[in-house]
């Protein structure tokens, strides 16, 4: 938010998706960036949870109310469809600018100002990537095997996609609402494990049907820190799950031509 006599920033809002995560949300993060970041919201979806976590939920909103909203699901459906119910109901709700972040944080918050600077300073940018590259005076911590795959799988998603990006699965992400964001978020994903991959596909098809430049519209952000959390629920079975569901998200999508 900028004072004085400058123009407030519009509101941010962050949907958090929650599946059993009681014992790994960490309250005191959660206030501090929703005191240090006046324009920012916080949604949570309790993903059909088992555990304590809406009730965890519900004090975190009452501790913040009208900064915090808790959306619950009544059974569990997975990440993807998680964050697709959180966002469409921010958008229906009036929100203009609603990304979606891992509750463990793994991203932590204070890398939210390097999103909204880009969507602040460039109307033509509708979606804004975290990527985790390994830089000098940058701390990202990843285990070296999630690292190998993840740099395999990121070079055949740049393929398919026929763009240079760097990192699809980090799971931090902000998207202005225009009507293609909101399509694109319309139906359920086919995919469980890699809807971040599906959402940019059918954003990259329907900006080239009306004529945009897809790599114009999409913007990756280097964070400065990133951790592999403790406790993640993704195994190294999920990684082959996730190359079988790239293959078919292929043949159902096509491989966008010219999207450079």
């Amino acid at each position: 938010m900028q004072r004085g006599m400058e123009t407030v920033a519009a509101p941010v809002t962050l949907v958090v998706p929650c599946y059993n995560e009681a014992r790994r949300l960490r309250p005191e993060a959660f206030f501090e960036a929703l005191d240090e970041t006046p324009r920012l919201r916080l949604r949570f979806v309790n993903d059909g949870s088992k555990d304590e976590t809406l009730e965890v939920l519900e004090a975190l909103r009452q501790e913040r109310p009208g900064r915090v909203v808790v959306q619950s699901l009544a059974q569990n459906g997975g990440k993807a469809e998680a964050v697709r119910q959180g966002v469409l109901a921010a958008a229906a709700a009036g929100d203009a600018v609603v990304g979606y972040w891992d509750a463990d944080l793994a991203t932590p918050f204070d890398e939210l100002a390097s999103f909204t600077s880009v969507i602040d300073r460039d109307s033509n940018v509708d979606a804004v990537l975290g990527s985790r590259v390994k830089l000098l005076g940058r701390n990202v911590e990843r285990r070296f095997h999630r690292h190998v795959y993840g740099r395999v799988f990121a070079t055949a998603v740049s393929l398919m996609l026929g763009l240079p990006v760097y990192d699809t699965q980090c799971g931090a992400k902000l998207l202005r609402m225009t009507p293609a964001v909101r399509d694109a978020f319309s139906t359920p994903f086919q995919s469980r494990w890699i809807f971040d991959v599906e959402l940019l596909m059918r954003l990259v098809a329907r900006w080239q049907a009306e004529g945009e430049v897809p790599a114009a519209k999409i913007v990756e952000v280097p964070l400065r820190r990133w951790t592999d959390v403790p406790g993640s629920k993704v195994t190294p079975r999920d990684g082959v799950r996730a190359a079988a569901e790239l293959a078919r998200l292929g043949r159902t999508y096509g491989v966008p031509v010219a999207a450079r």
